[in-house]
């Protein structure tokens, strides 16, 4: 019988991509008691990263995009720390979100939106959170948003 959540997912169109493997040398996700710390998620869509500088070569709505695959990855993973049980979930506590982005770009909540608004989507009242929308000069492999989480389980 699928869970709640998986319904919900099911419900809204969403199918999970897998759970990335780490690019480097760090873990997917780390737990500590009841909470699970998950590593950045980078933009990434059915045809490859998104790339690109918001302000530059993209604009909000495209940023809002990106982050929203940053947060399906975050949930492919929580998924994978929840032994595949997503209704384990108690809350999500916060996010962080990295924008590419010009000097003169600050519709930096806009685009983390995209992340914000797929939990608020999926969860409900325990998708709501803490977070922090912050430009960068790059990020890894070029690509346009990434986001990490905190997220408490039972």
């Amino acid at each position: 019988m699928p869970s709640a959540i998986d319904a919900r997912l099911e419900e809204l169109g969403i199918t999970l991509p897998d759970a990335p493997a780490p690019a480097a040398n760090y873990v997917p996700y780390a737990k500590a008691g009841d909470l699970i710390y998950i590593s950045g998620q980078v933009s990434r869509d059915e045809n490859g990263f998104i790339v690109g500088k918001l302000g530059a070569d993209l604009g909000p709505d495209e940023g809002y995009r990106a982050a929203r695959h940053c947060a399906l990855a975050l949930i492919a993973q929580l998924r994978a720390a929840c032994d595949g049980d997503l209704d384990r979930v108690v809350e999500v506590i916060k996010l962080t979100g990295f924008v590419n982005a010009t000097p003169d770009f600050t519709d930096h909540p806009k685009v983390i939106n995209g992340a914000s608004d797929l939990f608020a989507e999926v969860f409900g009242d325990r998708g709501r959170h803490a977070r922090a929308a912050v430009g960068c000069v790059s990020l890894p492999l070029g690509v346009a948003v990434e986001v990490e989480g905190i997220f408490q389980v039972s």
